[in-house]
């Protein structure tokens, strides 16, 4: 084996174990897109997850605003009552105009 042939044969090896590692390397970095894109993902659930959770969170601030107690209650309940009896009287005070 001549000198130029143990060179080429020398460069033919490195070339090898480069092409070699090219491709464990492109495989490495497919993995590791596919972990980013995996994980862009979960990140984008979790962001709509946490919009969705702040948006209940503030309905339910809201509905506790205005939640009625008992108290309310009893006087909702004849405010509207004495609302009742007075569109009854306008009905009947109409009725007899009419008549």
């Amino acid at each position: 084996m001549t000198a130029n042939e143990k060179i080429l044969a020398t460069f033919e090896t490195r070339l090898r174990q480069m092409i070699l590692r090219f491709q464990e390397l492109k495989e490495e970095n497919q993995k590791l897109c596919d972990l980013v894109s995996k994980n862009e993902q979960d990140l984008s659930q979790l962001r709509a997850k946490l919009e969705q959770q702040q948006s209940d969170y503030q309905s339910l601030k809201m509905a506790k605003m205005i939640e009625i107690s008992d108290a309310d209650l009893g006087g909702a309940k004849e405010r509207l009552s004495k609302l009742i009896r007075d569109v009854n009287k306008c009905i009947a005070i109409l009725s007899d105009e009419n008549q």
